[in-house]
């Protein structure tokens, strides 16, 4: 399988090259040349599969020229035996065919760990074969950071640098962060958004002169193939356990990067029913903006208690644009370049050809808490704030009631008690039995300004053979 740009002026690239390389030399994103495409008999047959078995059969056609079976079977199976419950994926039923897939039983409580674990392990297997070593360097909302560092902490061929919004993700997520011991990774609070940290990232992909030429970086965020590719499983995995694919889904997801709901998308093309997909988005709510009135406008990031979403530029959503656009990267240059100066549309049929599959909700705050009260008093089932917001959508935008509507559960609770105070229940989240200590441990990390040069400085100084 072939890898190509968004922007079409990179050069094709196998899995190994994508992997390491995250951007693509045209500032494009990479994706597959094509799709698998599975039968519903052979989605069929994959029914009480155990997880790790069901992401082998989605996910091998696009490294197979790569890896041989029985090193990807064994990496799968490493990743997915260190999740807290035994289907990895577990479905809670909230009504009457309404869910939500618990995607927070990883290492680090969040939905990045399906992806960020078994990453990894890829970038270990790669690089050993290649002797060859990296600088990750990742920026975070919340929880890519923690998952990205403890999937990669025990790589031998990386060092890690994660950039984190200072002051603005909650402190379980930050001593998530911060708290993990190693030479070989560095946290880095900068004066500054979300945004800035995802832009400063992109510009040193984009010229990493600063390096010296003697490593080159490798990207853990969403930018990053097979992250994508490692969140296409569990709607396959959902679907299988309500009675799919002879029947269809609904999906809401919460989502600011828009990489978790387009892995949705694929799955769809890849062959699984389904009929709707919801992005349930905070008060940035660009992607909102879009989908239901096709304007594509930056505006003013705020703070919100559902801070990995507090994002205005969705990388991801670039993927998506592709497809929209015939796959025509010299369009979908042209479309973000505009879109840097000002709200920007697309023509009225790719837009509705979109809608067909997509429907969005903005979510304030004050709604999230009434939806985690709402909840808890029905169902005493506590929702983290993004979770909230993805439960709201879902009931605001269903379609069909007869559908199972099933919300991505992105977080545990536990990792934004704010959000539960503010809702205004006295029941307090517990982290499980392997954070319980969390607060008590050393944290370490810098603050940097908001400032490319002064952060591209810290990098090239303290990455291991600097």
């Amino acid at each position: 399988m072939r890898y190509i740009s968004t922007r079409g002026e990179a050069p094709a690239l196998g899995f190994e090259d994508v992997l390491l390389t995250g951007l693509a030399t045209d500032g494009g994103l990479y994706v597959p040349e094509s799709l698998p495409h599975f039968s519903l008999e052979e989605i069929r047959s994959w029914r009480g599969l155990p997880y790790a078995e069901l992401a082998f059969n989605v996910m091998y056609p696009f490294v197979e020229d790569a890896i041989p079976a029985d090193d990807f079977r064994k990496m799968l199976d490493e990743t997915y035996s260190g999740f807290a419950h035994q289907s990895v994926a577990p479905l809670v039923q909230l009504d009457s065919n309404e869910w939500v897939m618990e995607l927070f039983r990883g290492p680090t409580l969040a939905f990045k760990d399906f992806a960020l674990q078994l990453l990894g392990r890829l970038l270990d297997y790669v690089l050993e074969k290649r002797k060859q070593h990296v600088v990750i360097m990742g920026a975070t909302s919340g929880d890519t950071g923690s998952a990205a560092i403890e999937g990669c902490r025990r790589c031998e061929h990386v060092d890690i640098f994660i950039l984190h919004p200072y002051q603005r993700v909650s402190e379980v997520q930050r001593r998530q962060m911060t708290t993990v011991q190693g030479d070989n990774i560095h946290n880095i609070a900068v004066k500054g958004n979300f945004d800035d940290c995802q832009r400063m990232v992109k510009e040193s992909f984009g010229d990493q002169s600063f390096l010296g030429g003697k490593t080159q970086l490798a990207a853990v965020n969403s930018i990053n193939w097979a992250r994508i590719m490692a969140q296409i499983v569990y709607y396959f995995q959902a679907s299988l356990a309500l009675g799919g694919p002879d029947r269809s889904m609904a999906f809401s997801v919460p989502t600011g990067n828009f990489g978790d709901i387009f892995a949705g998308y694929l799955a769809k093309k890849m062959g699984l029913p389904i009929s709707q997909l919801v992005i349930a988005t905070n008060r940035n709510d660009i992607l909102h903006r879009f989908m239901s009135g096709n304007r594509y406008e930056k505006q003013q990031l705020e703070h919100t208690l559902s801070p990995s979403m507090d994002i205005m530029v969705s990388s991801n959503f670039e993927r998506l644009l592709f497809d929209l656009h015939g796959r025509d990267g010299a369009a979908v240059k042209d479309l973000l370049e505009n879109a840097a100066k000002g709200p920007v549309s697309i023509e009225d049929y790719r837009w509705k050809s979109a809608r067909k599959l997509f429907d969005s909700d903005a979510v304030d705050d004050k709604t999230t808490c009434d939806t985690i009260r709402e909840i808890y008093e029905q169902n005493e089932y506590l929702l983290d704030p993004h979770t909230a917001i993805g439960v709201r959508a879902a009931r605001n935008c269903r379609r069909d009631a007869t559908v199972p509507m099933i919300t991505l559960g992105t977080a545990h609770p536990a990792k934004f008690p704010d959000a539960i105070v503010e809702s205004g229940l006295s029941v307090k989240p517990q982290l499980p039995p392997h954070m319980a200590d969390l607060f008590e441990r050393e944290e370490r990390y810098t603050v940097l300004e908001n400032d490319l040069s002064e952060v591209q400085g810290f990098l090239s100084k303290h990455w291991k053979n600097a």
